[in-house]
């Protein structure tokens, strides 16, 4: 086969057999996008068997009478290199100064921050396939699976300086034992030590829930601490809670943050960073243009909540919907259970009342409503060109589950200076 003088990405990835590629091999897509991003600087050697032969997958899929050896799938891929970043909203700096990966990468919050630091991210991991779809819209790759799979790891390049990790928090069976590196095992955290152990990164930095901290009576995050520090040897100073509202967003986020220091760097302190002090309230977020009535509460939906509240407000309780005031802080976004109804706002812009959703009774007329989902993406601190491609329960569900991306910046501003100082002094 002759290929043309140029192939473009829409070309050999076009809808209809871009499917049934990634029906073929879960790896393909992702390693190839991977080798594109990262064909300077030689980490590209962990996707290009992989990339190729998911190009010569396409290529065999878009031309069945032709015969697509290696060699040509292989000199396709080098010409698709011109098309990588075309549109992409979020590319990696010129010249990075570091190299980070991002796992449980959600939809991008730790590699936005970590890129407007100068880092160059190498390789990524997400499970959740619409999660996947919006880190592909905004940063040109697609993350890989499930990290819990030996295949997915062997992908992890080495080298790298940064490890980056939102880890779910699962329970842990520790009574009666040392809790220990092995007492970790069928944990998510276990994964991440697991990589830890094998590729040896500069420093590590890990986000989970507040509650981590008192989690199975403090054992958990006990454990976590002796695996860090004990079995795998790293400097790991007193985690800390952070507060996204201290770091310039209106919403009261507070998430714990676990730092840690190869130990022959001799790094031996570390302070998390202080808040910034600068007040941000819902007003600076909010919508500037009317939104869809399909954000406004139905009158039924409403006295629903009203009710509910009162109920549990006559048992001492204060769970309820919480109407968030101009001037105010939202309360955490957070998926499920009342995540949106906690965060309803006041907006008597709208002009027309007409349901554009089956909804119960009327649109109510006390201006009440949702945030949208650009909203809760500002309280997150994601910038406005960041795109959301996909339904709004997915956006809610994604942002929701993301981190506050100014304090990871201002966590990772840290890390990065201590880790490049130390470099520079050897």
């Amino acid at each position: 086969m002759k290929l043309k003088e140029k192939i473009s990405l829409e070309e050999v990835c076009g809808q209809a057999f871009k499917i049934k590629v990634i029906e073929a091999n879960e790896y393909g897509k992702a390693a190839f996008t991977h080798y594109l991003h990262n064909h300077r600087n030689g980490i590209s050697q962990f996707y290009k068997k992989e990339a190729i032969q998911h190009i010569k997958r396409a290529l065999e899929y878009k031309f069945p009478n032709q015969d697509i050896t290696a060699t040509v799938a292989e000199e396709a891929l080098q010409y698709m290199i011109f098309d990588l970043k075309k549109e992409v909203p979020f590319s990696e700096p010129e010249n990075p100064k570091f190299k980070f990966i991002d796992l449980f990468a959600g939809i991008g919050g730790f590699r936005i921050a970590m890129q407007n630091l100068g880092g160059k991210c190498v390789f990524t991991s997400e499970w959740d396939e619409q999660a996947k779809k919006t880190y592909e819209a905004n940063f040109g790759e697609v993350p890989f699976g499930d990290i819990t799979k030996e295949e997915t790891k062997k992908f992890i390049p080495d080298g790298f300086d940064v490890l980056c990790a939102g880890f779910p928090c699962q329970a842990f069976s520790i009574a009666g034992k040392r809790g220990g590196f092995e007492d970790t095992r069928g944990t998510l955290f276990f994964e991440v030590a697991e990589i830890i152990k094998r590729k040896q990164p500069k420093a590590i930095f890990l986000e989970n829930v507040k509650g981590l901290r008192n989690h199975n009576g403090g054992k958990t995050l006990a454990t976590i601490l002796n695996v860090l520090r004990n079995d795998l040897g790293y400097f790991v100073p007193e985690p800390q809670i952070l507060n996204a509202k201290d770091f310039g967003v209106p919403q009261n986020r507070e998430r714990i943050f676990i730092v840690g220091f190869r130990s022959d760097l001799g790094i031996d302190s570390f302070e998390y960073p202080k808040p910034t002090n600068k007040n941000a309230t819902f007003e600076d977020v909010k919508e500037e243009n009317v939104v869809s009535v399909k954000y406004y509460l139905s009158d039924t939906y409403l006295n629903t909540l009203i009710n509910h509240k009162k109920r549990h407000e006559s048992k001492g309780n204060g769970f309820g919907y919480e109407i968030i005031p101009d001037d105010g802080t939202a309360n955490a976004v957070v998926c499920g259970g009342m995540g949106r109804e906690r965060n309803l706002v006041y907006d008597d812009r709208l002009e027309d009342f007409t349901p554009v959703t089956h909804i119960k009774g009327e649109v109510n007329r006390k201006g009440i409503r949702k945030m949208t989902p650009r909203e809760w993406a500002r309280l997150q601190g994601f910038p406005d060109n960041f795109i959301i491609p996909v339904a709004d329960a997915s956006a809610y569900k994604q942002f929701g589950n993301s981190v506050a991306v100014p304090a990871i910046k201002a966590t990772a501003n840290e890390i990065i200076k201590r880790i490049l100082k130390n470099v520079n002094r050897k």
